[in-house]
């Protein structure tokens, strides 16, 4: 669980960084690339350890419905990151036409926010079959609320990240980054929420 919460969490700083105007025109557009495919790793190792433990039993028809939905957010979640790594990797190449761009970077890019979106309902319906429907003073509740949040941003992004074909521009920049700025910061907040607590021992050796 900690190695899931941070490897969400570095994911996180690494879109809110890629997606602030200051530091793209710092480093540059390539850097500013390698900045998003970079989160976007972070993001799959910490997906797939959501899915390992989601996932050991894999759920069966005699699970509980909790059980089922856990699982298939983390699948669904899975998915999303990889096509994440798709669509940020696509901008590592040069030279792409705007409908290459619409192909192997905008389509991955919606997608993976719909696959997203998609699992924040799914781990919703599980917090809210756990906890209550209004309950923020549960953590678990915050983080999935979060999640569903940061979801909608990214998918507001997608929008705004649209590249017209015959001007090769975005539809809407501002919308992009200000998405992808809003989606990070919460998936960011929703990571340290799931930090699990340190053991008692380690508590004890840190006081």
């Amino acid at each position: 669980m900690r190695r899931e919460s941070w490897g969400f969490a570095i994911g996180s700083v690494l879109f809110a960084l890629g997606a602030w105007p200051a530091y793209a025109s710092a480093v540059g557009e390539r850097l500013d690339n390698l900045t998003y495919f970079v989160g976007s790793v972070f993001f799959t190792l910490a997906g797939f350890i959501q899915l390992r433990l989601s996932g050991r039993p894999v759920p069966n028809a005699e699970s509980h419905r909790v059980e089922r939905w856990d699982y298939w957010s983390a699948a669904v979640q899975f998915i999303g990151t990889l096509l994440f790594n798709v669509s940020t990797g696509a901008t590592l190449i040069v030279s792409l036409t705007a409908d290459q761009a619409n192909q192997w970077v905008w389509r991955p890019d919606a997608f993976g926010s719909i696959a997203f979106l998609a699992s924040s309902a799914l781990a919703v319906l599980a917090t809210t079959d756990t906890d209550k429907l209004w309950d923020p003073h549960a953590r678990n509740w915050l983080s999935s609320w979060l999640n569903m949040i940061g979801s909608i941003a990214f998918g507001i992004s997608a929008v705004g990240a649209y590249l017209d074909p015959t001007t090769g521009e975005l539809h809407n920049a501002r919308t992009a980054n200000l998405g992808t700025f809003v989606g990070a910061l919460c998936f960011l907040a929703a990571a340290v929420l799931a930090l699990p607590p340190k053991p008692a021992e380690e508590r004890a050796a840190t006081t």
